[in-house]
């Protein structure tokens, strides 16, 4: 009822308030009237197969909504599983630089030992060097061979000698080897270790645009499922629309055929009155003149109402329910008001404001109990709407004349506080309310 334009119109639908039986009719103008309701009734009938017609199409439009929603869910899944695989392999990496850290503090106290291994071997060789300096080096060593006593010391110092000189050879390669293994394994820390960060950083990395993609997913199924919502409410609308345009469709029926009655009545009082006119004058022309007199009157009770239904007033419209107007027609803080509030305390009777039929009785969200009342006035079809009713004492299709009670007063559906939400539109009801007109001044209230 909030987005779809909803027509209502019941043009020349019955000449309720401006009909008086036994009055002449021209027979091209009750033809022009069954025409115009034939003719409107046509029209709700294209408009009915449109409706349906959006119907199947927004069926069709939630199918594949929900198509598309199945096909995101499923993206969805497998980032979520792509997910739980990267955090795995980030938790599976974090062990491994933690236990790579451990290794390292291993290498580290390995190394700490080579660097005092080193540093004790670098104070040795300072020691060899600063020792050659002060004795000559390689001469030292011929005195000490030069100075054997005997054949026998000679050959014992050749071999102290041989025996020195291999251990300092022997010193400068573990010295050598050492230093060695050192750079070897400070680089081999270094290299695993960064590998290991890399290898972290990238999952990190891959993490991060998971959870991107997955956020953009989840704000794209949000979004289909917002759509899918608005789609589903289109269609209670246009379900809405369908069933007020059949209510109306039905309603046409009967109004075409009251009017083919009413012709027919009317036509027969038409004869029945000729028939007397001529009766009279043959009696004229057969008897004496005589005098006669005649007189009607109109009696009827007008004292207040013990319950609270407003007197019916005079003329084609009456007040819709007894109460004080809370609220007027036109702009207000809420919005545009296309209607006036009537409200009061109580049991409440409302009433038709004028004779007509009713095109729908029921339950709207927005409306609560509300009716809509077609009226052909003076020539002018008028659609009144009468909403926030506790009950509902009429149904769709019902004749009702004006001032028949149609419900009680209430709060129901968008209201706030006990009372009649009353419009009158000239011409059909839309949900634009583009036809709607203020009723003070119009009807009594």
């Amino acid at each position: 009822m909030k987005k779809s334009i909803i027509t209502l119109s019941l043009a020349a639908v019955l000449g309720f308030g401006s009909i008086t039986v036994g009055m002449p009719i021209e027979k091209a103008s009750a033809a022009n009237k069954l025409n115009d309701l034939n003719s409107q009734k046509e029209k709700i009938n294209q408009q009915r197969s449109g409706v349906e017609s959006k119907l199947n199409d927004t069926d069709k439009k939630i199918s594949e909504n929900q198509g598309e929603q199945q096909s995101v869910q499923s993206e969805i899944e497998r980032l979520d599983k792509a997910i739980s695989d990267a955090l795995a392999k980030i938790e599976e990496k974090n062990q491994e630089i933690a236990d790579s850290k451990k290794e390292i503090e291993k290498l580290e106290a390995e190394i700490k030992v080579l660097v005092e291994r080193i540093k004790k071997r670098n104070e040795l060789l300072k020691d060899r060097a600063r020792n050659y300096q002060e004795t000559g080096g390689m001469v030292s060593y011929i005195d000490v061979l030069m100075g054997a006593q005997s054949f026998g010391d000679f050959v014992e110092r050749v071999g102290a000698v041989a025996t020195i000189v291999e251990a300092d050879q022997d010193i400068l390669k573990a010295h050598q080897a050492d230093k060695d293994e050192l750079e070897k394994k400070r680089a081999q820390v270094k290299e695993e270790l960064a590998s290991l960060e890399k290898m972290r950083a990238e999952l990190e990395n891959m993490k991060k645009s998971l959870n991107a993609q997955k956020a953009e997913k989840d704000k794209l199924l949000a979004s289909l499922k917002h759509k899918e919502e608005e789609m589903h409410a289109h269609k209670l609308e246009l379900a809405e629309e369908n069933e007020i345009l059949a209510a109306q469709e039905a309603a046409i029926q009967k109004a075409i055929k009251l009017e083919q009655e009413r012709q027919a009545e009317a036509a027969r009082q038409a004869e029945l009155a000729k028939q007397k006119a001529a009766a009279d004058a043959a009696a004229k022309k057969s008897s004496s003149p005589s005098a006669g007199s005649g007189s009607s009157s109109d009696s009827g009770s007008s004292g207040s109402p013990q319950v609270t239904p407003p007197s019916v007033s005079s003329g084609a419209w009456t007040k819709p329910a007894s109460g004080r107007l809370s609220s007027g027609f036109g702009g207000r803080s809420l919005g545009n008001h296309f209607g006036v509030d009537i409200a009061s305390g109580g049991t409440v009777p409302i009433v038709a404001a004028a004779d007509g039929v009713v095109i729908r009785s029921y339950y709207s969200s927005s409306y609560g109990n509300a009716i809509f009342i077609a009226h052909s006035i003076g020539g002018q079809t008028y659609t009144t709407v009468y909403a926030h009713m506790s009950s509902r004492s009429v149904g769709s299709g019902q004749t009702v004349s004006k001032g028949q009670q149609i419900g009680i007063m209430g709060n129901t559906g968008q209201s706030y506080g006990q009372h009649l939400h009353f419009e009158l539109h000239r011409g059909s009801w839309n949900a634009g309310k583009t036809n709607a007109i203020n009723p003070v001044g119009i009807v009594p209230l």
